[in-house]
Protein backbone atom coordinates (compact mmCIF):
# COMPACT_ATOMS: atom_id res chain seq x y z
CA UNK A 1 0.00 0.00 0.00
CA UNK A 2 2.84 2.64 0.67
CA UNK A 3 4.61 1.62 -2.40
CA UNK A 4 1.60 2.52 -4.52
CA UNK A 5 1.37 6.23 -2.60
CA UNK A 6 4.47 6.51 -3.04
CA UNK A 7 4.19 5.51 -7.46
CA UNK A 8 0.96 8.18 -7.21
CA UNK A 9 2.96 10.95 -5.46
CA UNK A 10 6.00 10.43 -7.70
CA UNK A 11 3.23 10.25 -10.89
CA UNK A 12 1.71 13.42 -9.98
CA UNK A 13 4.73 15.27 -9.00
CA UNK A 14 6.18 14.52 -12.62
CA UNK A 15 2.82 15.62 -14.13
CA UNK A 16 3.35 19.15 -12.27
CA UNK A 17 7.01 19.79 -13.55
CA UNK A 18 6.16 18.82 -17.58
CA UNK A 19 3.20 21.09 -17.06
CA UNK A 20 5.35 23.81 -15.43
CA UNK A 21 7.61 23.40 -18.17
CA UNK A 22 5.05 23.45 -20.87
CA UNK A 23 3.76 27.28 -19.54
CA UNK A 24 7.58 28.49 -19.68
CA UNK A 25 7.76 27.41 -23.34
CA UNK A 26 4.42 28.72 -24.07
CA UNK A 27 5.43 32.16 -22.33
CA UNK A 28 8.53 32.45 -24.23
CA UNK A 29 6.67 32.05 -27.01
CA UNK A 30 4.09 34.47 -26.40
CA UNK A 31 6.56 37.01 -25.65
CA UNK A 32 8.77 36.41 -28.81
CA UNK A 33 5.00 36.98 -30.69
CA UNK A 34 4.20 40.01 -29.24
CA UNK A 35 7.63 41.15 -30.06
CA UNK A 36 7.29 39.84 -32.98
CA UNK A 37 3.85 42.21 -33.85
CA UNK A 38 5.50 45.09 -32.02
CA UNK A 39 8.28 45.05 -34.68
CA UNK A 40 5.58 44.88 -37.65
CA UNK A 41 3.73 47.53 -36.48
CA UNK A 42 6.61 49.65 -35.83
CA UNK A 43 7.95 49.07 -39.61
CA UNK A 44 4.15 49.63 -40.93
CA UNK A 45 3.83 52.86 -38.87
CA UNK A 46 7.17 54.00 -40.83
CA UNK A 47 4.71 54.66 -43.91
CA UNK A 48 7.36 53.57 -46.00
CA UNK A 49 5.69 50.79 -48.54
CA UNK A 50 8.53 50.68 -50.88
CA UNK A 51 10.70 49.44 -48.20
CA UNK A 52 8.75 47.49 -47.35
CA UNK A 53 7.97 46.11 -50.73
CA UNK A 54 11.70 45.71 -51.91
CA UNK A 55 12.16 44.20 -48.54
CA UNK A 56 9.47 41.77 -49.42
CA UNK A 57 10.69 41.53 -53.76
CA UNK A 58 14.48 42.77 -53.41
CA UNK A 59 15.21 41.42 -56.86
CA UNK A 60 12.48 43.87 -58.59
CA UNK A 61 13.68 47.38 -59.28
CA UNK A 62 17.21 47.65 -59.43
CA UNK A 63 17.48 47.90 -63.26
CA UNK A 64 15.75 49.89 -65.95
CA UNK A 65 15.39 49.89 -69.27
CA UNK A 66 15.47 52.53 -71.73
CA UNK A 67 14.97 52.59 -75.53
CA UNK A 68 16.04 55.77 -77.08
Amino acid sequence: MFSWILHLSMTLSQGQVQQQASMSVMKMAMGNAEQQGEALQKLMSTNNIAAIQHAAQPHLGGNIDLKL
